[in-house]
């Protein structure tokens, strides 16, 4: 693994798994081999203050998921900044559709992104969430 790598690890565990009692597995992190892994850092530092993962579902759907800010940038416009250069990334990439799991406290921010909801609410990690998506092009 790379050094990048493993602050992605990091800062996913720090905000995504940690406040819920989870871990990843070996499973878990298999999974992004293959995915598109975007990152962001503050000019001049090495240090990751955000990240997230495209996974390619089809030829024209991309899964947006694991994206995590740092608690001290949240609230500052880096998750808009950061959602938005992952949809420039897919519609770059030739997918038309970015699709995601959002946390029930995240509805809204993807909302103001132009997500809309396309399921009931179901539990995933032992949370609420809700399947939403966006037209790209």
């Amino acid at each position: 693994m790379s050094s990048g790598y493993d602050q992605m690890v990091a800062l996913r565990t720090k905000i995504l798994r940690k406040p819920l009692g989870l871990t990843f597995s070996e499973d878990d992190l298999d999974r992004d081999k293959n995915d598109i892994l975007l990152a962001a850092y503050f000019p001049e530092s090495e240090q990751m203050v955000g990240c997230c993962i495209l996974t390619p579902l089809s030829s024209i759907t991309v899964q947006l998921r694991q994206m995590a800010v740092d608690d001290f940038y949240q609230g500052k416009g880096l998750g808009s900044e950061l959602l938005q250069f992952a949809e420039k990334t897919a519609s770059e990439r030739g997918f038309e559709y970015l699709y995601l799991h959002a946390r029930k406290v995240a509805v809204d921010f993807y909302k103001h992104h132009g997500y809309t909801i396309e399921s009931d609410q179901f539990a995933e990690v032992g949370i609420p969430h809700y399947e939403m998506i966006k037209r790209l092009i």
